[in-house]
């Protein structure tokens, strides 16, 4: 057999920890501004050294996914749209629209949809659901359930367990959620626009927990096509 083959390597603890740290941050379980347990902490109930765990964490600050302070500890990075997010540099600097930003939405998480079908595990499809009740309980609050909306599409890119979608998908919703919010906000204060979101969730969640990639894929198309078709009749009536 004439083949070239790799040694398998062990995975370094320090890795870990990091996976474990970026899924909490790409999941949404620790968000923008939340502050992350002091090391030792961390290292006790991970059952590493501390040591692991600061080599972890200096990676998510290179990344621009922590971010520490001195004096107070280490924190979730908010986004800094305008310096970081490629999506805003394109945004300012090619005249591209919220419409635009939507149609690649819709080619992105259709697909993410379908994948995830066929991909996720029953932790994603666990907390898909609890995404969908957090954004209901939200609402009941009297707030916009924004955090919550965010979290049940990363969930989804996640349970497509491709990195390059979740790294995408990442920036994707700091830009959209972060530096349009504004404008999100419209889709979210017209009476009964949240509830169709939710029910829209709802049968993206069903369609993915039946592993129905094909429903998957159109019920996430008709989601993203009623978000679209608002904001092309709400600057119609703006202008």
């Amino acid at each position: 057999m004439n083949v070239s083959l790799k040694p398998i390597k062990p995975k370094r603890i320090s890795d870990q920890v990091f996976d474990q740290l970026r899924e909490l941050i790409f999941r949404g379980e620790l968000k923008p501004g939340d502050q992350v347990m002091p090391e030792r902490e961390l290292a006790e109930a991970m059952n590493v050294s501390r040591t692991s765990v600061r080599d972890a964490i200096n990676k998510l600050v290179v990344m621009g996914l922590l971010e520490q302070r001195q004096g107070q500890g280490t924190f979730v990075r908010n986004p800094d749209v305008k310096s970081r997010n490629p999506l805003a540099v394109v945004m300012e600097t090619q005249d591209a629209t919220l419409e635009d930003l939507l149609e690649v939405r819709m080619g992105l998480e259709c697909y993410a949809a379908s994948l995830a079908a066929e991909r996720a595990l029953e932790s994603d499809l666990q907390f898909l659901e609890k995404s969908i009740e957090e954004m209901r309980n939200e609402v009941r609050s009297g707030r916009l359930g924004t955090e919550a909306d965010v979290s049940f599409h990363m969930a989804i890119a996640y349970a497509t367990k491709n990195p390059l979608q979740v790294y995408i998908m990442k920036n994707f919703f700091d830009f959209l959620f972060v530096g349009i919010k504004e404008n999100l906000s419209h889709l979210y204060k017209v009476p009964g626009n949240i509830e169709k979101i939710l029910v829209q969730h709802e049968n993206i969640f069903q369609a993915i927990k039946s592993r129905d990639a094909v429903k998957s894929f159109h019920v996430m198309q008709e989601h993203i096509f009623f978000v679209l078709n608002f904001f092309r009749s709400f600057n119609v009536k703006k202008a």
